[in-house]
């Protein structure tokens, strides 16, 4: 895929953050010496390590050099490599490993984490959120308006797989971990219109959709998928929609 968009991702910061601020409050760790932001993005997760653990070491890595530029921009004294999810596995003096909207990118992440997990030495934490959203109307649209314009086999490896249900990733990291703590939240963001539905996630889920296509076919997929959008999130009584964003949380200290 092309390089992910800071700018485009963070026109939407505050409701993006929100899920990594609710991740950071069920971390059971009042201190912490050294923390790692796995898939930092443009640094607005990273801030808010920076912010609970002041004294720490804190490292934040992504595979998009885009957003490594971005968060080096933000947060200067942080130190921002390039690593890829998919294989990084934590040192042993690692006592927390945040991973903000990262491992539903890994296609086997549900084997990877508790190999993350059972790295880590005795108390510290594996920290995880991920948007559990493929079933909504949001990317059900993604596949109609691929079939409807005859590029459903051309973009059959474009949509993410559904997440394992929460039980599930408990039974796999149960035998590495002392503590777990797994919930489901259903956001309700308050958007402009259908437009801006489909800007929301036109830097995330609709990626893989966009970047296979020319520029003219991603303007006709773009208009074809907004007018379903419209249709799927009628408007509330004062003109706007709401766009229910289910996402995944686990907490699991070693």
């Amino acid at each position: 895929m092309a390089d992910w968009s800071p700018a485009t991702y963070l026109k939407f910061e505050g409701e993006r953050t929100r899920a990594a601020r609710d991740l950071l409050i069920g971390v059971p760790l009042p201190d912490a010496r050294k923390v790692v932001d796995v898939g930092c993005g443009p640094g607005n997760s990273t801030e808010l390590l920076v912010a609970r653990y002041p004294d720490a070491e804190i490292v934040g890595f992504d595979n998009s050099p885009a957003m490594l530029a971005e968060a080096a921009r933000r947060l200067p004294g942080v130190r921002f490599e390039a690593a890829d999810a998919a294989t990084w596995l934590p040192a042993p003096d690692v006592d927390l490993v945040y991973a903000n909207a990262t491992y539903q990118w890994v296609p086997n992440h549900f084997e990877l984490l508790p190999k993350v997990l059972a790295a880590l030495k005795p108390g510290a934490v594996l920290a995880v959120q991920m948007p559990d959203n493929i079933a909504e109307p949001t990317h059900q649209l993604m596949r109609e308006s691929a079939a409807a314009l005859g590029w459903a086999e051309r973009l059959a490896a474009a949509g993410r797989q559904p997440l394992p249900p929460p039980r599930a990733h408990y039974d796999a990291l149960a035998p590495h971990a002392a503590r777990i703590d797994v919930w489901r939240t259903a956001y309700q963001h308050v958007l402009a219109n259908a437009a801006a539905i489909v800007e929301f996630i036109r830097s995330t889920g609709l990626r893989p959709y966009l970047d296979p296509l020319s520029e003219p076919e991603r303007e006709t997929f773009l208009a074809d998928f907004t007018t379903r959008i419209a249709a799927a999130y009628p408007p509330l009584a004062d003109g706007r929609v709401l766009l229910q964003f289910p996402r995944l949380f686990i907490v699991a200290q070693r």
